[in-house]
Order: C-alpha cells, then sequence, then structure tokens
C-alpha cells in the first residue's frame, strides 16, 4: 500500500481493460488517479467504483487525438492538485482489418492518430507541469508488436507501425526530459485478455474459437494475461522502485519475445 502515495497520475484509456485495472491499482496504492477516456459512461462506472472502495479518483473526457482537450484537462487537473506527477499513455485501438495495399489513408491516420500521435499530445502537455512538478513518470504502453512484425493481429503494419512508433518515442523522451527529472519507460504487453483481444477474435475471418487457439499456440506459457498483469508493471515503472530506469522497455507477454 502506498507506492504512489498522494502523487497525481493521468491514465487514458482509463474506462476499460488494462486502462481500467491501472487506474484502480493506482488508486489502491495511494495514488490520485484521473481517468480520461471518450467513454463517458464507464469511465464515470470506474470513477465511482474506485472511489466506493475509499480512494481517489476523478473522471474528464479527453479524446487523445483532440489537442486542444488534452491542453484543457492538463490545464485543470494542475490547478485542482498542484502538480502532475504519472502519465499513463495507454489509450489505443488496433484499426480496420486489412492488408497494407487495402489500408486507405483514412484509416492509416485513425489508428496513427490515436496510438502514436495521442501519445505525442498527452506527453507535449503534461510535461511542462512535470517540470514544475519537480519530476514524474512517463509509461507509454506499446506492444510485442512494437519490437517485431508478425500476422497475428490485424492490420500488421497499422498497429504495428504506431506501436513501434511509441517505442522510440519513449527512448528519445527519455534522453530528452532526463535533466528534468521525468523518467519515460514503455511496457510492451503480449496477448491480455481485454475487451479489445475479445473484439479482434470475434471479428476474425477463421472464427472466434480457432483464433484464440491459434493465438495461444505462440504463448509459451499456455495462457492469456490479464490487465493487472501489465498494471503491476504501470504501478513499478511509476513508483520510486524503479528510479534508475529510464528508456527501459517492459516485457509483460507470457514468453513469447522468448522465441
Amino acid at each position: 500500500m502506498g507506492r504512489i502515495q498522494d502523487r497525481v497520475a493521468i491514465v487514458t484509456g482509463g474506462s476499460t481493460g488494462l486502462g481500467k485495472a491501472t487506474c484502480s491499482l493506482l488508486a489502491a496504492e495511494g495514488g490520485k488517479v484521473v481517468v480520461v477516456d471518450i467513454q463517458d459512461e464507464l469511465g464515470r462506472e470506474t470513477v465511482e467504483e474506485i472511489k466506493a472502495r475509499g480512494d481517489s479518483a476523478e473522471y474528464y473526457h479527453m479524446d487523445v487525438t483532440v489537442e486542444d482537450e488534452i491542453s484543457r484537462v492538463c490545464a485543470q487537473v494542475f490547478e485542482r492538485h498542484g502538480h502532475i506527477d504519472i502519465l499513463v499513455n495507454n489509450a489505443g485501438i488496433t484499426g480496420a482489418p486489412k492488408p497494407t495495399h487495402e489500408i486507405t489513408v483514412e484509416e492509416w491516420d485513425e489508428v496513427l492518430n490515436v496510438d502514436a500521435r495521442g501519445v505525442f499530445f498527452c506527453t507535449k502537455h503534461a510535461v511542462p507541469y512535470m517540470i514544475k512538478s519537480g519530476g514524474g513518470s512517463i509509461v507509454n504502453i506499446s506492444s510485442v508488436y512494437g519490437n517485431v512484425g508478425g500476422m497475428d493481429v490485424p492490420p500488421p503494419f497499422l498497429y504495428h507501425a504506431a506501436k513501434g512508433a511509441v517505442r522510440i518515442m519513449t527512448k528519445s523522451d527519455a534522453l530528452c526530459y532526463a535533466k528534468d527529472k521525468i523518467r519515460v519507460n514503455s511496457i510492451h504487453p503480449g496477448w491480455l485478455w481485454t475487451p479489445m483481444l475479445e473484439g479482434v477474435g470475434r471479428d476474425s475471418t477463421e472464427g472466434p474459437e480457432a483464433f484464440h487457439k491459434r493465438i495461444l499456440s505462440h504463448v509459451p506459457l499456455g495462457h492469456y494475461g490479464e490487465p493487472i498483469d501489465v498494471a503491476y508493471g504501470v504501478l513499478y515503472l511509476a513508483s520510486d522502485e524503479s528510479k534508475f530506469s529510464t528508456g527501459t522497455e517492459l516485457i509483460i507477454d507470457g514468453g513469447f519475445l522468448a522465441m
């Protein structure tokens, strides 16, 4: 308990899946959690669940593709609390299930705007307040597909390109802001049982049962991870326990990248 006591943590895409698990865990460890999302009803439900057990949380509507919204929310959070200490760039989408030669510019923009540009926008507007706060920790949620290519998740080009961008952005920002005592690290989850994965399986042309059987055949531990498995990684990187870590990649994938 209390591993990030009284620290203000903004979590994008915080209403479901990995984002929700992260918000819940950070609040349980003493954080003042700011849940941001475009799914307002689910976001408010997440906040109410956290507050019902006596922990701190608040909700803001924020689209990570709209810079003015991000600027406004960061300013409001800083004005309310006087500091911003943690940013978890979690919001992401998989995109249209098409091969590269069939992807439209609009489909490219949709995925890159959320998965990569959103990380840029949120970092851009949180960093000045972290500097005023005397430092902070940014945790970017990339993917194992930010490290390697693959045909497991459609469309390979779009999702992999976006998550690869997040991986390198993390390293560059880690170097840029080290002097300001802001650490920037990335987490690379493997297959987690989340609403996103459930949707990918449901929409798969091979059918959900065949899809999940095929995916799990590539996971040495033989089962999907859970959002809480990655949330604990976020907590570690957000806390002082990782005070000598920046620009690093934390892989939580059931052994996928070890093959």
